[in-house]
């Protein structure tokens, strides 16, 4: 990795993204080289390449769960890993090229993430208007500009940047609607335990059959590890054949997150660990009885006693 590149962050571009916007409240963004990206592909595979020292792209919507480019990334290729999270709160508004009426728009374009979010208002408001995606919310205003659609649902803080006006504000069928957004980076070690953590991994089963899925679910709940997230996505290898990808409350050093994830290494073929790091809702977990890690130590004390024949 050069020095210019060890500055450098990626992320899903053009410019006026809410991606760049998420990625702007980093303390660190002010002293990095942003650079957009054609696609979260693309900005990961330039981390991976040593051409960046981190890529950020959302992972999970409020309203829409997971974003498949992020997890299929993350779960395939040369390993990535999470160093931290950040939670932009979400509203749209209709940009559109100044002196544009709202009867003039017949055509309308976004990311595909946020059609969903919008679906009721363009029912209710625009019914005949046809819906076009776009790779980000930022190259939807950009083509608005470029005059091949009529208008863009986007983040306002794009409008300036490609002259255009926001014909309607705060548009969003889900009030308080967040986007989850990762900093990621080449494999190392995680970041320091606050306390109010989380841990992501991709497990693999190793064939389908009765209670697959449970097995995998008994490693964390045995231990009293909530999950905060599970979705299954194709591995890519037939019909039938998924890995499923998980967030978890606490940070692989708690003796209750290192022995599920441990467990589940001996009952799965392949476990992609993708780091542990600060939730950015801090909020702590509340810890079962029996699963602290002083509970953990006592227990393993007793064992150590026993087979001394000192109980």
């Amino acid at each position: 990795m050069t020095p210019s590149s060890a500055s450098r962050y990626t992320y899903l571009g053009p410019e006026g993204t809410f991606t760049e916007a998420a990625l702007r409240t980093l303390p660190e963004s002010g002293t990095r080289e942003l650079v957009p990206m054609v696609s979260v592909p693309a900005a990961f595979d330039a981390v991976r390449g040593g051409e960046a020292a981190g890529a950020f792209a959302a992972i999970e919507n409020s309203v829409e769960g997971g974003v498949n480019a992020t997890l299929d990334e993350l779960a395939t290729g040369a390993p990535l890993m999470i160093y931290r999270e950040v939670l932009l709160p979400i509203a749209f508004a209709l940009l559109v090229r100044p002196g544009t009426a709202l009867a003039d728009v017949k055509t309308v374009t976004g990311h595909p993430v946020a059609q969903p979010q919008v679906r009721n208002w363009l029912a209710a408001h625009l019914p005949d208007a046809v819906w076009e995606s776009s790779a980000s919310n930022a190259d939807g205003a950009r083509q608005v500009q470029e005059g091949r659609y009529d208008g863009a649902f986007a983040g306002e803080f794009a409008a300036a940047r490609y002259g255009l006006e926001p014909l309607v504000s705060e548009i969003h069928d889900t009030a308080n609607a967040q986007t989850r957004f990762v900093l990621v980076g080449p494999p190392g070690r995680p970041a320091a335990p606050t306390g109010a953590d989380k841990t992501s991994a991709v497990v693999w089963l190793g064939d389908d059959h009765p209670g697959a899925l449970l097995e995998l679910l008994q490693e964390f709940a045995v231990r009293g590890v909530n999950l905060m997230r599970i979705e299954s996505r194709p591995t890519g290898g037939g019909l039938g054949r998924y890995c499923f990808s998980v967030d978890a409350e606490g940070h692989i050093t708690d003796r209750r997150v290192g022995e599920a994830l441990m467990g589940l290494k001996r009952i799965c073929p392949k476990v992609r660990f993708l780091g542990s790091y600060p939730r950015a809702d801090e909020i702590r977990p509340q810890v079962r009885p029996g699963t602290t890690d002083a509970e953990f130590t006592e227990a393993a004390d007793w064992l150590s006693r026993a087979l001394d024949g000192r109980i």
